[in-house]
């Protein structure tokens, strides 16, 4: 027999998938048969910094397991409310490297685009859960300040679309930014994209995005964000060899969570199925210091015997670079 051929991707399938995400803590608890954590969960941590995540990324969790390295990730704990000392609104210094509406400068030859303040998920340890979204996106005005930004200067090598998630953009306005890129400032000679979507909504990444990706006039790498093997599906499998396929680049960058990846374990499982995904290891990041976030923090003598252990467990290629961002620095420094 001849095995049926594949249906075509339904356009707007995303879309729906966005829309029928999960918001209510609930919900989520039932979905997992662990409607007893509902007591840990308050509404002032679900108000503050509300619940979305995709049904899909649901659906790989552990059902009935109150510890499960996904669920960890998106669920709003009476944890966060507690105040920690050195714990504040804007843990990287986003602020202070403003350098028009939307345009953050840190680095030489980089400049990072929020162009939106949109994600598929809510993750609770991220560091822009403050971020005044709603003054500060690059999107204003038709995207006209931060690409004059950027055209005015010719150091500029690299411009990297970050939020929220840039790919929570319908991809006509993508390509409006990436055209107004190409046209204003010749001088750039890559293209970085931060996105979570391919992980976590792997519906995203469809035809339209991909036949933008192909038709970009510089070399594309395309940082993805997973933080346990257990996010890695047959879907994000495929939704990871559409990307190839255009010609983007994909690296991995992944926090140090407390609770969702503090093992030799689950690290060398996450460089171990990302890389059979065709996603190469790139940072391990040391927690960013944001309020709410403090339950989620390894000691820095623990990411390092992690690190040393993990150096000698796999091969050098799939260890990622354990950094930490700091405010100031010229780069991201490493422990």
């Amino acid at each position: 027999m001849i095995p049926a051929a594949p249906l075509p991707m339904q356009p707007r399938r995303w879309q729906q998938a966005w829309r029928e995400a999960v918001r209510d803590p609930r919900e989520l608890l039932a979905l997992l048969g662990l409607e007893a954590l509902a007591a840990r969960v308050p509404a002032e941590a679900a108000a503050q910094f509300p619940l979305r995540v995709p049904r899909g990324f649901v659906a790989r969790m552990r059902h009935g397991d109150p510890a499960d390295p996904l669920l960890r990730q998106v669920l709003p704990l009476d944890e966060e409310l507690r105040p920690v000392p050195g714990f504040g609104l804007d843990a990287v210094g986003d602020g202070a490297a403003r350098a028009a509406p939307g345009v953050i400068r840190k680095y030489r030859g980089r400049a990072l685009l929020v162009a939106t303040g949109s994600c598929a998920v809510h993750c609770r340890y991220c560091f822009r859960r403050h971020f005044p979204y709603a003054e500060e996106t690059a999107a204003a005005a038709g995207w006209r300040g931060a690409v004059e930004a950027i055209a005015a200067d010719p150091d500029l090598d690299e411009a990297i679309l970050s939020g929220g998630d840039p790919l929570s953009l319908a991809t006509p306005k993508l390509a409006e930014l990436t055209a107004a890129l190409a046209r204003q400032a010749p001088h750039l000679r890559r293209l970085r994209i931060h996105t979570r979507l391919p992980v976590v909504l792997p519906e995203r990444v469809d035809a339209e995005l991909t036949g933008w990706l192909a038709a970009l006039p510089w070399p594309v790498a395309v940082v993805v964000h997973a933080n346990h093997a257990n996010e890695f599906d047959p879907a994000v499998d495929a939704a990871m060899a559409r990307l190839r396929a255009a010609g983007a680049t994909l690296l991995n960058q992944a926090v140090l969570l407390r609770g969702v990846n503090d093992s030799v374990e689950a690290l060398a499982a996450l460089s171990e199925r990302g890389f059979a995904g065709g996603v190469l290891p790139y940072y391990l990041h040391q927690l960013d210091r944001v309020a709410g976030a403090a339950h989620f923090e390894v000691e820095d003598a623990r990411a390092l015997a992690l690190h040393a252990a993990l150096r000698e467990r796999l091969s050098g290629y799939l260890v990622p670079k354990l950094v930490r961002e700091v405010a100031g620095d010229a780069s991201k420094r490493p422990l």
